[in-house]
């Protein structure tokens, strides 16, 4: 690990214990999340004990009033199944089968509510009670995700001998049924294009006449289920058609990457409106990708969630970075300005993908409007502002989401989110014979219907949230939920030997770091979190809300707010060695771009076509795509052109020749020392100043490097410090004019702004400091650079060093600063990081350059000198050059 990369983390757990000592850091705000949140280990089990008091009410009442019916009607204390009287009601019929659905549906909640009596019941139950052979045409979707997931779940813990709920008695029943039932849904993919038809009679198959519409949920969303069964049951047939199916949708997605809402299951066309998005009729689709590959560790999936993911952010989500919105599939402009309520499991998923900085953004969005309604209406208007569809029927993807943002950041903000959910499905939703759906949030109109998923999803992620020491919150294996809560996995046994050859890194996960108010008094983010993000205010003015009293309390005195400022995630261009515009090379020959055993090497990169991906853990980009060719995780590109260093007309510009030759990023470590200062008992009573930490700066391409001046510096010395003195003239806090004072030997720390880099770095020199710190207006780094017509003006700067530190940590080190200055007795210093030995790189070798495919010449280069682009670092790419 670098330290540089978690400078912020680094920050928290060096200063952390100093800082909040000083009076300055004190605080008595009950309101402030971090330091006084309340949410005390009693407070966390009586909330899971609401939770299950109301899981129960609805199950045991199901039991009671409806079973072995499929749902149960609680407004009439009934059951129901499917409507034989009208065939054409796909709303009771798409999902009741006459299976005991809701059962079924539960049967892994047992195994979250820990109750193994209750599982061994319902395990008997459905084996005594359950068929298959019966006249009905459900959804082929939901029968796999409710049906046939739960049974799979239920199958896993019923025999697994290793935890609590195995059941000596049992010999394979659940996962017999599950195969009974997959061969039943077998025949809705015989099609030409392997797409399923969307509906499938369990007795009959496929009926005379129907419909061949399906949406790319609904098709492809059964490999998690389907693969589980054919890993078990040893029947490849159920992966092989799921597999299809999937690649069948995502092979027919458009230019820009994104799949579109319909398709015809007969001839692979899409059906219009061709809409895509995050909602209803697309949103299992990218879920299934990203978790069959945690589940079973094949890489083609991981590729399609990387790239849909990337067309995603790309083109749905909104120029600020909140919304994400219906676009044409074609052309990624705007299609619809409403959002469903579906859409509410995406900060969950982009949790588990690692972007979890953008999962807390539309998750905001979402809870406020769960404030305004108390519930999550079916449709938002984001253009007027306005629910269209007030119905909310206990559906749990918002509450989802909160669990794995919960798990992710241990904010307790949401657990406040969870309190109010369980708050007002209590108070909105229970009734004498169980849990009744809301038809209309405005007045509270009930449904009498307790669709499966309330205790399946909604409850269980509620009571997962509480429940803190619950198992499942502790399992590090490769488990997933499924779109309907269903837990899977296969043990090692059943994983498949990967068929690539490709070398494989992690997934980008970062690890999650609180929240630091940037521009303000940098002590206000060591307790700070979600609560005094700028994601609030922003979040709560989009959906028209007002602000409660807790929040306010939360406001700066001083007034502050934040615009919005987001990164393009994806982008491309096409290459040219003089930063002239080239015309595109559409099949790059061998010579200019080839493949190699772990990536591609470009020879000549004029004229490709190359696309870049942000990471997601803020460490810079990565090459996508090149030429036709598809770059993928672990993938390097080796950069082999040497003509990247050279201007136009064969003349070499000084900077491009710099950001050749030295490194574009270093890492500072900070560190204090007792000067023995006369300071007062007062202050020493305080404790001393401790900081150890690294940060990440950008060097200048011009003047000295910060290494060789502390080289030079300690050699003359004859020691062997490498450390440098660091102050702030407040009088010149720019270092646009004259220094008062002298600072030999020394580092200033600056703003950007007023006068160039290089002004700033002649100001330094004059006043005999060796180095400039300056401090970036934003948090993306770039390497300050100069004409060398305006070099050659500056005289003499090769003795003196400049380096830029994004905003963030500016903050921070001004913050330090002034905690010792205040006390009086500690120094900040600043040095190079250097690496221990051991961790330090080889020296590059000089490849042959291949040209055959097959070459595996560049085997062994680990380089880290990395090809940069408007400031970006490519950091799955190596210089040769």
């Amino acid at each position: 690990m670098k330290w540089g990369s978690y400078w912020s983390r680094c920050l928290l757990a060096a200063i952390g214990l100093v800082l909040p000592k000083l009076p300055i850091f004190q605080t008595t705000d009950a309101s402030s999340p971090l330091l006084n949140a309340g949410w005390t280990s009693q407070r966390k089990l009586a909330a899971r004990e609401k939770t299950r008091d109301l899981w129960y009410h609805g199950f045991d009442n199901y039991m009671m009033h409806a079973f072995p019916m499929d749902e149960l009607a609680p407004l009439s204390c009934t059951g129901q199944g499917p409507d034989w009287s009208n065939p054409a009601n796909i709303a009771a019929n798409d999902v009741a089968g006459n299976f005991s659905l809701t059962l079924i549906d539960v049967l892994d909640s047992f195994v979250v509510l820990d109750d193994r009596q209750g599982f061994e019941r319902a395990v008997r139950n459905i084996i005594e009670n359950v068929v298959f052979d019966v006249n009905t045409k459900p959804q082929v979707f939901e029968t796999t995700i409710r049906v046939l997931g739960g049974l799979l779940s239920g199958h896993i813990y019923a025999s697994d001998e290793d935890q609590p709920f195995n059941l000596p008695w049992y010999r394979g029943e659940l996962l017999t049924l599950a195969h009974d039932l997959g061969e039943r849904l077998l025949p809705a993919f015989s099609t030409a294009t392997g797409i399923p038809f969307a509906r499938v009679n369990l007795r009959h198959g496929v009926m005379k006449g129907e419909t061949t519409e399906t949406c790319t949920a609904g098709a492809g969303s059964l490999i998690l289920e389907f693969g589980t069964l054919s890993r078990l049951t040893g029947d490849d047939r159920f992966e092989k058609a799921a597999k299809r199916a999937f690649f069948g949708i995502w092979n027919r997605r458009s230019d820009i990457g994104l799949v579109g809402n319909t398709i015809n299951s007969r001839d692979g066309k899409w059906t219009p409106p061709t809409a895509s998005g995050i909602g209803a009729g697309v949103d299992s689709f990218y879920e299934y990708a990203l978790k069959w590959y945690i589940m079973s560790g094949e890489l083609e999936f991981l590729d399609v969630w990387d790239d849909a993911y990337a067309a995603i952010m790309r083109y749905s989500r909104a120029l600020d970075g909140y919304w994400y919105r219906p676009v044409n599939m074609n052309t990624g402009d705007l299609a619809y300005y409403t959002v469903d309520s579906l859409s509410a499991f995406w900060p969950g998923l982009q949790v588990l993908s690692g972007d979890v900085e953008n999962a807390i953004k539309l998750h905001m969005l979402y809870y406020n409007l769960w404030k305004q309604h108390a519930g999550l209406p079916e449709v938002y208007d984001t253009n007027f502002r306005v629910a269209t569809s007030h119905q909310y029927p206990l559906r749990p993807e918002f509450i989802e989401s909160t669990w794995y943002l919960y798990r992710a950041t241990k904010d307790p903000f949401y657990l406040d989110v969870g309190e109010r959910v369980l708050f007002d499905l209590t108070t909105r939703a229970k009734v004498p014979c169980g849990l009744t759906g809301i038809q209309d949030l405005r007045s509270n109109k009930q449904d009498d219907r307790m669709e499966s998923f309330a205790l399946s999803e909604t409850l269980k992620y509620l009571y997962l949230l509480f429940d803190e020491e619950n198992s499942l919150n502790h399992d590090d294996s490769d488990y997933v939920l499924t779109t309907e809560g269903h837990i899977l996995k296969l043990s090692d046994k059943h994983k498949a030997l990967s068929k690539t050859t490709r070398k494989y890194i992690s997934h980008q996960c970062p690890a999650y770091i609180p929240h630091g108010r940037e521009g303000v008094n940098p002590t206000n983010f060591l307790w700070q979190g979600v609560r005094s993000r700028p994601h609030v205010e922003y979040a709560r003015a989009l959906v028209g809300g007002t602000p409660s009293e807790s929040e306010k309390a939360l406001w700066s005195p001083d007034g502050w707010c934040e615009k919005p400022k987001v990164d393009i995630y994806s982008y491309e261009f096409i290459l040219a060695a003089n930063g002239e515009t080239a015309p595109e090379d559409l099949s790059p020959s061998l010579l200019k771009l080839a493949p190699v055993h772990d990536g591609f090497v470009i020879h000549n990169i004029t004229g490709i076509r190359t696309k870049i991906i942000q990471r997601l853990d803020a460490k810079g980009y990565d090459v996508r795509k090149l030429g036709h060719y598809s770059v993928r995780p672990g993938h390097i590109v080796y950069i082999n052109d040497t003509a990247i260093f050279s201007g136009s007309g064969g003349k070499k510009d000084l900077s491009q020749t710099e950001q050749g030759t030295r490194d574009q990023t270093m890492e500072l470590h900070l560190t204090s020392f007792d000067v023995a200062h006369p300071a007062s008992s007062l202050q020493r009573s305080l404790g001393p100043l401790q900081v150890d930490v690294v940060v990440t700066a950008s060097t200048a391409m011009f003047g000295a490097e910060l290494g060789d001046v502390v080289d030079d510096l300690s050699s003359q010395r004859l020691s062997s410090t490498r450390s440098l003195p660091i102050f702030h003239d407040k009088e010149n806090s720019k270092g646009c004019g004259p220094y008062e004072d002298i600072y030999p030997d020394s580092v200033l720390v600056v703003h950007r702004g007023t006068c160039s880099f290089l002004e700033k770095l002649k100001q330094a020199r004059d006043a005999f400091a060796v180095a400039v710190i300056v401090i970036s207006d934003e948090d993306e780094l770039i390497n300050p650079s100069s004409d060398a017509e305006d070099l050659l003006v500056a005289g003499n700067i090769d003795d003196t060093a400049l380096v830029l530190v994004a905003n963030k940590v500016g903050v921070v080190l001004l913050g330090l600063l002034d905690v010792a200055e205040d006390q009086g007795s500690h120094q900040l210093v600043v040095s190079p990081f250097t690496l221990p030995a051991s961790l330090t790189q080889a020296p590059i070798p000089t490849p042959t350059a291949p040209s055959d495919p097959e070459d595996t010449s560049t085997q062994g280069l680990d380089s880290p000198r990395i090809l940069y682009i408007n400031g970006h670092p490519l950091l799955n790419t190596r210089l040769l050059v």
